[in-house]
């Protein structure tokens, strides 16, 4: 980003945070069509991407004195996005729709197949990657994300702090993403709570 578009937009924070329609227009025309290009990567629908960027641009206004940012509003705007991308998929995984689908896995017709495999092959490489982390990794993180269990219900179970467990999920979870660089991203959406 040139020294003159970081002036703008500095300059269209600050307008921001004390209420500017104007301001909040020129940021949207700025980032809607890269937040919409990032969104539909993952959620693979033009509908959900849209409401995707409606909901951070309408978080950023109703939170727009309490942005911290002076330059530039990118990252927070993908870290928005990237939560509203999370959160989307966990509600879909917890719609019961979803359980439908999955218990009637055994049923794909044949052109489903392929996604079939391809999940099957992202599951053994995850595993893989999981043996090649410290035994102490390997089990915060099947507690933590596989069998959902709260951080004080692991340090429970594994006889640590809740500090370690936080610490050795973080740990362990930027591992398998190193590891598993190819599906980093499913990753980042299956495995991060933010």
């Amino acid at each position: 980003m040139d020294k003159y578009t970081t002036t703008i937009e500095k300059d269209l924070i600050r307008e921001l945070k004390e209420g500017s329609n104007k301001a909040f227009d020129k940021i949207y025309q700025m980032y809607s069509k890269r937040l919409y290009a990032y969104s539909i990567q993952f959620t693979k629908s033009s509908g959900d991407a849209e409401e995707i960027v409606q909901d951070v641009f309408l978080k950023l206004w109703m939170n727009k004195e309490n942005i911290r940012q002076e330059e530039t509003l990118r990252s927070l705007l993908f870290i928005m996005a990237k939560h509203n991308l999370i959160n989307a998929y966990h509600s879909k995984v917890n719609h019961p729709i979803y359980e439908e689908y999955v218990n009637n896995m055994d049923f794909l017709s044949e052109e489903n197949a392929y996604s079939r495999l391809e999940y099957d092959e992202f599951v053994q490489k995850l595993y893989a990657a999981m043996k090649k982390l410290p035994l102490t990794q390997q089990k915060v993180i099947t507690l933590s994300r596989m069998q959902q269990l709260s951080n004080k219900e692991v340090a429970e179970e594994l006889s640590l702090s809740e500090q370690t467990v936080k610490n050795q999920l973080s740990l362990g979870l930027k591992t398998l993403r190193d590891l598993l660089n190819k599906v980093a991203l499913l990753i980042m959406l299956l495995f991060i709570n933010l």
